[in-house]
């Protein structure tokens, strides 16, 4: 990831926020004037410019609008923060106008500044507009007869800016394809715009997609650009469009039939040229029927049809997908690639994949964080994928003691007062043999049991939570509030178990 720039003449406000960014592994480079920004900007190249710019409004040599002024001149979808002092104020909110992301009042709460930053990275990273390089989307992989249909599809479609809809279920990669149609159309060096119609609530997406003016609503504190303008000149993807609000259709649609729309509370209209890739996992036919979604918006969309396969009705390619997904893992955690048994992959082939392929690449990144050794087995794969490993699992665990029962050795008196926890504790009866892990870590704890240890419950613990936030990480590729946020924990609590854990 490109670093978070930081400009202030205040070195001590400098060293604050560096030290804050590092915990939250994001890189920094510090400059004390705006001269030395300029300087840096002028001599790198286009993948070594800022993530994030965080500048300082008044400093020696030099103006922290004037900087943004410049710095949006090179890198117009670059967030900038403005830090300023309350008196300030007036100053920092006119940026608004010339592009800046939010304003950070000085003295400013550290986590707050962080959380702030991190929203200006997340901005970065989801516009996709100048810094992005399509020569770095990952490659579509398929030998499958229905996916070499896809692929000469894609061939047919190259020179062409016609509208495009792509169906096939959730997680079959329908984005994958629709940046494929962009790289190889005439737009391939404009922007490619994502944003998934279905994930933003319906109050904000139409912000989202038209943009607004300052003052529109509430927190509307600056002029922000929707993905139609930032799109402009290249591909705009609607990912999930049978879940867009019918009322948003109509807006929809108007772009589409002119290629004009207002911002939320905007009067001037604004013109924009974009190619136009829809997808969806519902049938559109059968909303259209139920009035869920407008008849004319569906026939401006459905011009090309391009059906993705479910990754069941290609199983051909599930070898070649779990090995490069493996690999890719690997190289996200800086280990060592692990190596698939036939038999584990037979496994994946015979399975259903409700998922598709992401749910493959999830398994893979489990596996490379979960599984014990580098061949990976078939009592290996998560319980998901059904292996039945009972029998290993029963062979490799003590044979548990049996229950005792009343009147037997051993057992109460009749008519004895029992110590309550010593009452012998009728074990429900299991659904079902366990499998995976859940019958691997109840071998492990009556092995850790027979042999007399007394801290089972720590050691066990430590472990299972150890593997758990690693692979969390591995998902979110080291991104720590994001990991915490999609394991349902806190900051501070994932925080404190890395260090707790000694996983820094």
């Amino acid at each position: 990831m490109k670093p978070i720039w930081i400009v202030d003449d205040d070195q001590s406000i400098r060293f604050v926020l560096e030290k804050a960014l590092l915990r939250e592994q994001l890189p920094t480079r510090s400059f004390s004037n705006p001269r030395d920004v300029l300087a840096a900007l002028n001599t790198a190249a286009d993948d070594e410019g800022p993530q994030v710019l965080v500048s300082d409004i008044r400093m020696p040599g030099g103006s922290g609008l004037e900087l943004l002024e410049k710095v949006k001149a090179k890198y117009p979808g670059l967030p900038v923060i403005i830090m300023t002092a309350f008196s300030d104020l007036d100053s920092a909110v006119s940026a608004f106008q010339g592009g800046a992301f939010e304003y950070l009042p000085k003295p400013f709460d550290l986590p707050k500044a962080v959380e702030l930053i991190h929203r200006a990275v997340e901005e970065s990273q989801r516009e996709e507009v100048s810094e992005e390089r399509m020569g770095e989307t990952p490659e579509m992989l398929g030998q499958a007869p229905a996916m070499q249909d896809v692929f000469r599809a894609i061939g047919r479609l190259s020179q062409s800016n016609v509208t495009v809809m792509i169906t096939g279920e959730s997680g079959s990669g329908k984005e994958l394809v629709a940046r494929a149609l962009h790289k190889h159309s005439p737009r391939a060096n404009g922007p490619f715009v994502a944003i998934n119609t279905a994930a933003i609530p319906k109050d904000l997406l139409e912000s989202e997609l038209f943009g607004h003016e300052r003052g529109a609503f509430t927190g509307a504190q600056t002029m922000r650009r929707g993905r139609f303008e930032q799109a402009d000149g290249g591909t705009l993807f609607l990912d999930e469009i049978g879940d867009m609000p019918f009322e948003l259709q109509t807006r929809l649609l108007r772009v589409l039939s002119d290629g004009h729309f207002y911002r939320v509370g905007g009067h001037s209209a604004v013109k924009t040229n974009v190619r136009v890739i829809a997808a969806t996992h519902q049938d559109l036919e059968r909303r259209v029927k139920d009035g869920l979604f407008r008849e004319d918006l569906f026939h401006r969309l459905n011009v090309i049809r391009l059906r993705l396969p479910a990754l069941r009705e290609r199983r051909e390619d599930v070898a070649m997908l779990t090995r490069h997904f493996l690999q890719q893992s690997a190289g996200q955690l800086g280990v060592e690639p692990k190596r698939i048994s036939e038999a584990a992959l037979a496994w994946l082939e015979n399975f259903n994949f409700p998922g598709n392929v992401r749910q493959l690449e999830n398994i893979c990144h489990w596996l490379t964080v979960m599984a014990p050794s580098q061949v990976i087995e078939p009592k290996d794969l998560p319980p998901e994928v059904g292996v039945t490993r009972s029998e290993a699992a029963r062979d490799a665990a003590p044979a548990a003691p049996a229950q005792p029962v009343a009147g037997a050795e051993g057992a109460a008196p009749a008519g004895a007062e029992p110590d309550l926890l010593d009452v012998p504790v009728r074990l429900p009866v299991p659904s079902g043999p366990l499998m995976g892990w859940e019958a691997e870590i109840e071998a492990e704890a009556l092995a850790l049991l027979g042999a007399g240890q007394t801290d089972v419950w720590d050691a066990l613990t430590r472990r299972f939570e150890s593997r758990l936030i690693l692979a969390a990480l591995a998902h979110t590729k080291g991104r720590r509030i994001e990991a915490a946020h999609k394991l349902g924990i806190g900051r501070n609590t994932i925080t404190r178990k890395i260090q707790e854990l000694g996983l820094e």
